[in-house]
């Protein structure tokens, strides 16, 4: 059987309507940008508009000004968010159309999908030269992450994944204690987090059911391996929440808290990739469809300029690091992390770093350090204002060029779920090393119609 060719962006222009505009553009993404006058403003093109995109993607840029053309949902029971603000809108069940259709009338596109959509959705904008907001995990796969890092300075537009808190003052406060010196090396850091708060550790549903009038499943599906429906009055094991724990759909708890909760003390520390992941719990879960209830992943990173190794340890499913002695109480919160140095410790109460305690060490004396970071007129904004062209490309401070690294970090974990054992991984060539079986996890393939690439 012949291989499917792969989609770039030229074929895609290619494949419909579309080719007759694109016949009067360069092939510089750059040229298809719109320069902002002082009365324009940003259209933007919506793809989910249901979950976290009607709590916030909607409303916050709807707030700022912008308008929207044309959004996208697989399930139309869900495009009332944007049809409600914006009538003229065309509503669409598969991006690719939209595309198609009306890549001439936005400037930018914000993603609130599953994760399997995550890089096809960003890299047809992307090639398009749209600004593109993405939800986290940036990516679904380590090739794909690294991919859209590499987009991001080729077509540079404005980028932004969806991890709010990296814009709070808690978030910042870290860094700079980080950075400060004052807790001296940093020796190790705990993460944890309640998730799964969704079915994880089960059997495959079974079964097939009939298809709601108001689902686009083929689309839903997107770039994943085809399979039945399952479900009633339009809900079901996947659709709309539970995907998240199917690693065809989802990163699990891992992929969906890791690029909140490691966020702080990742910026701080500025590691790059880790040397090695590696599942400490026994329970590898293979090629099974569902990422395990509970585990924990150890992370290595290298030294870097003067600083030495470090190790980072992931919990999930109520796991957590023994208590030290220096933090109150009987017990951890639920979710929370810290970040050991040699002279003291920072911990924090939740998943986004917004509530923090620092403990000093011994007889040390912890200076409150300067603040050095500049501070967020608040995550959307900074992209907002990078779109129009107020700010460079650059200025969202999770661009995909620091998103991206995140992303795969985290995804490469997900690996060590599957494969168990230690991972040693060449980040330069994204290669596992020590395990040939798991490079097969690195990345994916791509149904017929879904593997899009840059050019």
């Amino acid at each position: 059987m012949t291989k499917p060719k792969r989609m770039t962006r030229r074929r895609f222009l290619q494949s419909s309507a579309a080719v007759a505009a694109a016949s009067t553009w360069s092939l510089s993404a750059s040229s298809y940008r719109r320069v902002f006058g002082a009365n324009a403003r940003l259209n933007v093109a919506f793809i989910g508009v249901g979950g976290i995109a009607s709590g916030q993607h909607i409303p916050q840029l709807q707030g700022l000004g912008a308008g929207c053309p044309c959004y996208c949902d697989a399930d139309s029971n869900r495009w009332g968010a944007a049809a409600s603000r914006w009538e003229g809108a065309t509503g669409y069940t598969d991006y690719r159309e939209m595309y198609d259709k009306q890549h001439g009338d936005f400037d930018a596109v914000m993603v609130g999908t599953p994760d399997h959509h995550h890089y096809p959705a960003s890299i047809i904008g992307m090639m398009l030269g749209k600004h593109m907001y993405t939800q986290k995990p940036l990516a679904h796969t380590v090739w794909e992450a690294r991919q859209l890092k590499l987009a991001k300075e080729r077509y540079q537009v404005a980028t932004q994944m969806g991890n709010q808190m990296h814009a709070n003052e808690g978030n910042r406060r870290i860094v700079e204690w980080v950075r400060s010196g004052e807790l001296g090396v940093i020796k190790e850091a705990h993460i944890w987090t309640n998730r799964p708060i969704w079915p994880q550790g089960r059997d495959a549903p079974s079964g097939e059911s009939d298809i709601p009038e108001n689902l686009d499943w083929d689309a839903w599906v997107g770039p994943a391996p085809e399979r039945p429906f399952v479900g009633r009055d339009g809900r079901g094991p996947y659709h709309p929440f539970n995907w998240r724990g199917f690693t065809a759909f989802g990163t699990g708890a891992l992929g969906d808290m890791g690029c909140h909760t490691t966020d702080g003390f990742y910026w701080g520390m500025d590691p790059g990739y880790p040397t090695s992941v590696e599942l400490l719990s026994d329970n590898p879960i293979g090629d099974a469809d569902m990422f395990d209830s509970r585990g924990v992943v150890k992370f290595q990173f290298p030294e870097k300029l003067s600083r030495p190794s470090f190790d980072y340890y992931w919990y999930e499913g109520g796991l957590k690091p023994d208590k030290p002695d220096y933090v109150e109480g009987d017990e951890l919160p639920n979710s929370g992390g810290l970040i050991i140095g040699e002279r003291g410790a920072i911990q924090y109460l939740d998943d986004y770093g917004n509530n923090i305690r620092v403990f000093s060490f011994g007889n040390n004396e912890l200076k409150e350090p300067e603040q050095t970071l500049e501070r967020s007129e608040g995550h959307h904004e900074e992209w907002y204002k990078a779109c129009i062209g107020e700010k460079p490309y650059t200025y969202p401070r999770s661009n995909f060029g620091y998103a991206a690294m995140l992303t795969e970090s985290v995804v490469l974990g997900t690996i060590a779920q599957k494969t168990g054992g230690r991972l040693e991984y060449d980040w330069v060539n994204q290669r596992i090393t020590n395990n040939e079986n798991a490079n097969q996890y690195i990345s994916k393939d791509y149904r017929d119609g879904w593997d899009f690439k840059m050019d």
